[in-house]
């Protein structure tokens, strides 16, 4: 979730015989430790690439390579006199192997056993269940399913993240179709697909009902393309769905093609274990929802969208007491002002929801329901408040009584007292996001650096935070690395561009250098405010294990760019928007950018021929340049959008006309 209202693989050396290993398919993200001048290429990390495109050779690199027979070993105690023939030794140790590996699940490990040899290689595909992709341009379908062959489920990614900022082009790519087109014949076993950020067609959705007869699970996460017809498909035709989780997706509904899609599930479906659909924004059957939560024994996960009241979801926590997550859409009453549900009567509800740990909604919140929550507060390690505008006096109540909170997401219109609030009573935080009624740059904001130094000295067991503001201090930032040395993620966005400490009138480098000095586990970091080359200098001197690093308003030469480039080993992901690096900051990378998933630039200084001599000197990346209107013609000099990442596959061929590929 970006605002409130949006919401890889190991990697080798060169080397002359092994197989080629697409590292872009993976359980999840691993360490780099390829040489900057390795030729392999992916979309996610290094792999080892041979010239040719074929499958490894089926030999065993311990096979000798002779071409007589050999013998098999009589596995039931036969006698010695010769009689059994003996099978290879290497495919008795390949099958031990595979035995294994089926105990293997972390993406670490199982890629690090795919480079022992090409027996492991093999071994290590074949019992592989679950794939990870980071970028659908990173390896071709085709390659992917050619190496894989037991696959269950299937986690897939699209868009750059800027695209949650409205900063990618409608209609730049992503789409999921030749990857459904492929994955049907190879799996006809698989369970569960997870996509996010990509274009989802309802013929898509159809495709992946007719292929899957055993498909339990489907996560669509900041999607859009498809619309309630697709979803009636997969509901009704998807006998054995477990999962349908709809999070931030944009679903593209004509006012007279509406579905009524939550009553074609099928009655025999008593096996639905979550429903989330809080994005769906048209109006729905209620009475099939109760129904079909009535009939779900196993459902833990429920989250409506903003079309259901107070007194529908008073029904609906009747029906399953056993939720454990749950988003109460708009949290208001239905009725007239003074016959509405009692709040007394909707926490009778709450203090039967024994099992519930995790409460989010709140869209269209009434204040005066808010105290029928207390009775689950003290329960909950999860609270969601992003879409409710809450002052800090609606929300220190509430928050008073949640003594046991791990993630907390709220907006600023609570303001620095109700972050006080906040580290007064939740010293387990583990994770905080504060987001900004008003995004714009030139917004008041309603938080500061006041807000965030109380946080840091009450919620010292801070992991993740991000926190959204317009005036920041060094001395909070400061304290915040002091108070809070466990953090993994620190995510500071200065929405007014070149903002320096409020109080001094300095630069913002000294508490963005604590924090990457004091943090020794920070892996995500984002920056704005008034930075110069020094805060990238701490940056790349101390920031040694991040491996997402956003820029925005920030810099003042293309030294930070090397700096960042030079230090940050372990970088993965760089963002950049809307700060003066030129070609020549661009070009101090090229050493570094083999070993990163990929590169965004934005409002940059950038020009056609700097991203070219990228491209020239850089054969296994694909450089983006994307136009920020499509009517534009002609090639112009400077660029408003460079994407580069790395590709097994090279360039795509869905390009738009107003994306170049160089």
């Amino acid at each position: 979730m970006s605002t409130p209202h949006s919401s890889s693989t190991s990697s080798v050396p060169h080397r002359a015989s092994p197989p080629q290993i697409p590292p872009s398919l993976t359980l999840a993200p691993t360490a780099s430790s390829a040489s900057p001048s390795s030729s392999s290429a992916s979309g996610m990390r290094d792999a080892a690439e041979d010239d040719s495109d074929s499958p490894p050779s089926q030999m065993s690199e311990d096979d000798p390579g002779g071409g007589g027979d050999r013998w098999e070993p009589d596995l039931r105690g036969g006698n010695n006199g010769g009689g059994g023939r003996w099978a290879p030794p290497d495919q008795v140790l390949e099958n031990v192997l595979e035995t294994v590996l089926e105990f293997l699940t972390a993406a670490r490990d199982r890629n690090a056993a795919s480079l022992v040899c090409r027996s492991w290689y093999r071994a290590e595909a074949q019992t592989r269940r679950e794939l990870f992709i980071g970028n659908c341009y990173a390896v071709s379908p085709r390659r992917a399913v050619e190496r894989f062959g037991g696959l269950r489920a299937v986690v897939l990614k699209g868009k750059p993240r800027f695209a949650d900022f409205s900063l990618v082009p409608y209609g730049w790519g992503a789409y999921v179709s030749p990857w459904v087109a492929a994955l049907g014949p190879a799996y006809p076993r698989l369970e569960r697909i997870c996509l996010k950020r990509m274009t989802v067609s309802d013929d898509d959705l159809a495709l992946i009902a007719k292929s899957f007869p055993l498909f339990r699970e489907l996560s669509l996460v900041c999607c859009d393309g498809f619309s309630t017809v697709g979803l009636a498909v997969i509901v009704e035709r998807c006998r054995h769905l477990r999962v349908l989780d709809l999070i931030e997706d944009y679903l593209e509904d004509e006012e007279d093609e509406l579905v009524d899609w939550i009553s074609k599930f099928s009655e025999s479906n008593t096996s639905l274990e979550s429903l989330v659909f809080d994005c769906v924004s048209v109006p729905f059957n209620f009475e099939a929802l109760e129904a079909l939560v009535a009939r779900s024994p196993a459902l833990r996960r429920l989250r409506v969208n903003h079309h259901v009241s107070v007194e529908q979801l008073r029904r609906l926590m009747a029906r399953a007491p056993q939720l454990t997550h749950f988003g109460t859409g708009a949290f208001r009453s239905e009725g007239a002002p003074d016959g509405g549900l009692a709040v007394t009567e909707l926490a009778t509800s709450f203090a039967a929801a024994r099992s519930l740990v995790c409460l989010s909604g709140f869209r269209e919140v009434d204040p005066q329901y808010l105290p029928a929550i207390y009775p689950v507060c003290a329960k909950l390690t999860s609270l969601n408040f992003s879409f409710a505008s809450l002052t800090a006096a609606e929300l220190k109540p509430v928050i008073r009584n949640c003594t046991n909170l791990r993630t907390f997401w709220v907006l600023d219109t609570v303001g620095d007292e109700g972050l006080r609030a906040v580290a007064d009573t939740c010293s387990d935080l583990r994770e905080l996001r504060v987001f900004p009624l008003d995004a714009s740059e030139d917004s008041e904001g309603s938080v500061s650096d006041v807000g965030l130094q109380a946080i840091s000295e009450g919620c010292r067991k801070l992991e993740s935070i991000l926190y959204f503001c317009q005036r920041m201090t060094n001395e909070a930032v400061i304290a915040m690395s002091k108070n809070c040395p466990e953090l993994v993620a620190f995510r500071l966005c200065i929405m007014g561009r070149h903002r320096p400490d409020r109080v001094t009138g300095d630069p913002m480098d000294e508490g963005f250098g604590a924090i990457v000095m004091n943090c020794k586990k920070l892996t995500r970091l984002s920056v704005s405010g008034l930075l110069t080359d020094k805060a990238f200098a701490y940056i790349g001197k101390y920031g040694k294990l991040i491996k997402t690093l956003s820029v925005a308003f920030a810099g003042n030469s293309d030294m930070s760019l090397q700096y960042v480039f030079e230090g940050c080993t372990k970088l993965q992901k760089l963002e950049v928007r809307d700060s003066p690096f030129t070609d020549r900051g661009l070009l101090s990378g090229l050493n570094y950018f083999y070993n990163m998933r990929f590169l965004w630039m934005n409002s940059c200084r950038l020009t056609m021929r700097g991203c070219k001599d990228v491209a020239q000197q850089m054969q296994n990346l694909v450089v983006e340049v994307i136009k920020d209107h499509s009517e534009d013609e002609g090639e112009a000099e400077i660029v408003d959008k460079l994407y580069l990442y790395r590709s097994l596959a090279g360039p795509r061929n869905d390009a738009p006309p107003f994306v170049t590929l160089l």
